[in-house]
């Protein structure tokens, strides 16, 4: 990139993540974001977001939009996961 990154290049790569894609974009947002000054205002958006494709990378949903479900609904035991993103399954240590 012949600029410096912005705010906007970071949620360009972070708008459409999934859990399957969390970590692959996690690491284009870390390399975009790697020769950014400590205290780069950018840098510390760029790292809030790794973060959150972290917790996205144990999840199944970004659950962003929308009520959640009631684990009260018929079929919630047959689901895979319902874990969002803010609150991820617990990491296998």
């Amino acid at each position: 990139m012949d600029r410096e990154p912005t705010r906007d290049d970071i949620d360009a790569l972070v708008g459409p993540a999934t859990p399957h894609f969390a970590y692959q974009l996690r690491a284009r947002v870390e390399e975009l974001i790697g020769g950014l000054a400590d205290d780069s205002a950018v840098r510390a958006y760029g790292e809030a977001q790794m973060e959150r494709l972290d917790r996205l990378g144990h999840a199944s949903s970004k659950a962003d939009e929308g009520p959640r479900e009631s684990p009260e609904r018929l079929g919630w035991g047959e689901m895979p996961s319902s874990a969002p993103a803010d609150d991820p399954l617990p990491r296998r240590q």
